[in-house]
């Protein structure tokens, strides 16, 4: 099946992000190229895309799609959470921007056997990387029932988390789950019917986002890869980040907030004795999606973009 990903924001992302036509910019989310097929048409031919995507099929699309651009463009088949070790495989400790676009593909939700969509029956998995242990199937058949509790709760934000978590542990008593399908039966099971219709949207999207998170360890690797990823930037270089649910936008805005902040010294200190400097600028609010684009990708609507600069230290000031 053809690749298939619209990139979200896409003009505001790149337009935020690119400062320096030659310079070095990292999607560490390449997914099909799209943000950086755009990156690439605002670089000259100095200019340095470094893209990583942990899906192989990602990385296949992307590859294909940027392979006639002028700039130089690197594709890295790994996770941002090596972000550390790729940049200095890579030879590029010094950036002029990295991009975090999160969540899950459209493409990923839209090839039924990958196991994303609770819109289509199809084996558990939900791996981001194939290749990778822990499966859907496995969370699902081998997580004690407080866990899964846990997990839908602090995941899902699911007000009926310990419901659905003993009604999917009475299920597998019987026999595995091996299905998307058999899995949403469970939770419209668990979820009162007229529950159901006071909510509307599906009442198995938050368990499916749970799930998701934990297979793909989606949450755990964020603040790392922030800071990694600003230690690197150059003096007005920035770091653009899409979010989409509240969890991973709540770790990318305390990030951001506590990166910028300056002096941290208790409010009755008359004179700072920390010497602590912001590393940040934010530029401005979170970024949404306008009517146009909704109307184009319904996807987008939970999406947020944030930006910032890196600032230049005191020392770099005065040289």
């Amino acid at each position: 099946m053809e690749f298939h990903h619209i990139s979200v924001l896409l003009d505001e992302t790149v337009n935020g992000l690119v400062t320096d036509p030659a310079g070095t910019y990292v999607d560490c989310t390449l997914g099909g190229g799209g943000h950086s097929h755009r990156i690439a048409e605002l670089l000259q031919s100095e200019g340095r895309i470094i893209g990583i995507d942990q899906d192989a099929d990602a990385v296949e699309a992307a590859a294909e799609r940027l392979k006639d651009v002028r700039c130089r463009v690197d594709i890295v088949h790994d996770n941002f959470r090596h972000l550390e070790r790729i940049l200095r495989e890579q030879e590029a400790v010094q950036l002029d921007g990295v991009l975090f676009d999160l969540g899950v593909s459209s493409h990923q939700l839209d090839v039924a056997e990958r196991g994303f969509s609770y819109m289509q029956d199809a084996p558990l998995d939900m791996r981001m990387d194939p290749d990778a242990s822990l499966s859907a199937y496995d969370v699902v058949n081998t997580y004690e029932e407080q866990e899964l509790f846990r997990i839908f709760k602090e995941y899902g934000e699911e007000r009926w988390a310990k419901r659905i978590a003993e009604f999917i542990a009475a299920a597998r008593g019987t026999r595995p789950i091996r299905t998307t399908g058999e899995l949403v039966d469970i939770v419209c099971r668990a979820v009162p019917k007229k529950v159901r219709r006071a909510a509307g949207g599906h009442p198995a999207k938050r368990v499916f986002q749970a799930i998701r998170i934990e297979v793909n360890d989606e949450l755990g690797i964020l603040e790392k890869s922030f800071r990694t990823a600003v230690a690197h930037l150059k003096p007005g270089g920035r770091i653009a980040i899409i979010t989409f649910h509240s969890l991973e936008d709540r770790i990318a805005k305390q990030t951001l907030k506590e990166l910028s902040k300056g002096c941290v010294c208790p409010p009755e200190i008359p004179v700072c004795v920390c010497h602590h400097e912001a590393e940040l600028r934010l530029l401005g609010r979170p970024l949404r999606a306008d009517a146009e684009e909704l109307s184009r990708n319904t996807r987008a609507k939970s999406a947020k973009l944030r930006i910032a600069e890196k600032l230049p230290r005191k020392e770099e000031l005065t040289c």
